[in-house]
């Protein structure tokens, strides 16, 4: 993180705040008026750390730190979901440069972001566990700090949760981070698959052993709790997840922290709950694995999850309409490749996804709802959706045929194009 920073410092893409913020309630106030903007917090009323939020709040940023172009991105995701790169490791690494006599997460700036929050939260935080036949898992988990030595961690039933019921109670938890690991510790895959490969596979990187468990860790991160996951359970929450809708409150398990390192000099990490790069870190990896599954049964050339629909929720796919029932595929592809996903709208390749006046004109002009709306009642849906019954997660799923019907005369469809206007520079005329 901290090499992306000075890249980034290096073309005035970051900025500064210097004078003196809180970590309550201060920081997640003008990050969300920023929203998007990479920020950095040189003073920290409450603690000797940096704090640096929205590292990649933005497709652009992403992009500029996997070092490809935006229209790539998709591509990119998936070759490292597909092949995985072995990883090296090192002994020594700059995160382990420190090593705290005594844990007190009190010196840590864990941020405070709404009015109702159950506490301060950790919301970069990656936790890695190890496992004897499934190797090495990353995943996101939101810390609660509840103590000097212990936090409350939102852990559902995942692949941490398969590793706790298998024995494995160690964990590494990483913060401060590449986008690459960031992104990595997001994709939803198989059981086994290492999320350590895919980020190596992102961007070239170490990893370093935890020096009081077997976890492994980003060397280059900022700082490392080192942690035993217990059995006791607290009440978690409230917290607001990526719809910046307060999720419920939930009992879950209580982590007690048993070593902290980090760099000299180090940067906490927040990414602010709901805002643009939360919703980049989870949506983005199940735009890939809706671009995999949909162009499976048809050419996909794009998929987005809008932000209207948090990132999460609402989907516009475009696609190269070849054969009739193309649109209708792809909505079930869809469906299958994000279980979570409640709406989606398929557009044609003449379509500009990203903005929502062209899909809304799309849908006012290409759709009749008799024909090309499909229903799919009580289907099982995200728990991040207050509409939803909140015990069984059952919704109703819609999905939307946008697109031209085959053999229609498209001049009836398709907009006026002005000549000269293409390449034309209105300061050559004003």
């Amino acid at each position: 993180m901290r090499g992306f920073l000075s890249e980034l410092d290096s073309t005035g893409d970051l900025r500064h705040v210097t004078r003196e913020v809180s970590a309550k309630y201060e920081i997640a106030a003008l990050a969300h008026k920023l929203d998007g903007r990479p920020l950095l917090f040189e003073d920290v009323r409450e603690s000797e750390y940096r704090v640096a939020i929205g590292v990649c709040g933005s497709r652009a940023l992403l992009a500029r730190a996997l070092g490809v172009q935006q229209d790539q991105l998709l591509g990119r995701i998936l070759e490292s979901i597909e092949h995985p790169r072995p990883y090296k490791t090192v002994n020594h690494a700059p995160c382990q440069e420190v090593v705290e006599d005594e844990v007190d997460l009190y010196k840590i700036p864990i941020l405070t972001h709404c009015e109702r929050d159950g506490g301060p939260y950790a919301t970069a935080a990656i936790a890695v566990a190890k496992d004897r036949e499934y190797g090495l898992n990353a995943s996101y988990h939101r810390l609660m700090r509840i103590g000097k030595d212990r936090v409350a961690a939102r852990i559902l039933p995942r692949h941490l949760d398969e590793f706790l019921k298998r024995g494995n109670r160690e964990v590494g938890i990483s913060i401060g981070n590449h986008p690459a690991f960031l992104f990595a510790a997001a994709v939803s895959c198989e059981i086994g698959k290492s999320e350590l490969e895919i980020a190596n596979a992102l961007r070239e990187m170490a990893f370093v052993k935890c020096g009081g468990n077997d976890s492994m860790v980003p060397a280059e991160c900022e700082l490392v709790l080192e942690g035993t996951i217990t059995d006791e359970l607290v009440d978690e929450g409230p917290f607001p997840d990526i719809t910046g809708a307060y999720d419920i409150v939930r009992k879950q398990r209580v982590i007690k922290i048993n070593r902290i390192s980090h760099r000299r000099d180090p940067i906490y990490q927040a990414v602010l709950p709901g805002a643009s790069e939360h919703r980049m870190l989870m949506g983005m990896p199940r735009e890939a694995t809706m671009f995999r599954e949909i162009n499976k049964v048809c050419t996909c050339l794009d998929v987005r999850l809008t932000a209207g629909g948090s990132s999460w929720l609402h989907a516009v796919i475009r696609i190269r309409k070849e054969r009739g029932d193309d649109a209708r595929n792809a909505l079930e592809a869809a469906f299958k490749g994000h279980p979570s996903l409640k709406h989606a709208v398929v557009v044609d390749d003449d379509v500009d996804l990203d903005d929502p006046n062209a899909v809304e004109w799309a849908i006012s002009t290409r759709v009749q709802f008799d024909k090309d709306l499909l229903l799919k009642p009580n289907e099982y849906g995200s728990s991040l959706d207050p509409s939803a019954d909140q015990v069984t997660r059952r919704t109703c799923k819609a999905g939307l045929d946008a697109t031209l019907p085959l053999g229609a005369p498209r001049d009836l469809f398709v907009k006026a194009k002005i000549p000269l206007e293409d390449g034309m520079k209105v300061e050559d005329y004003l």
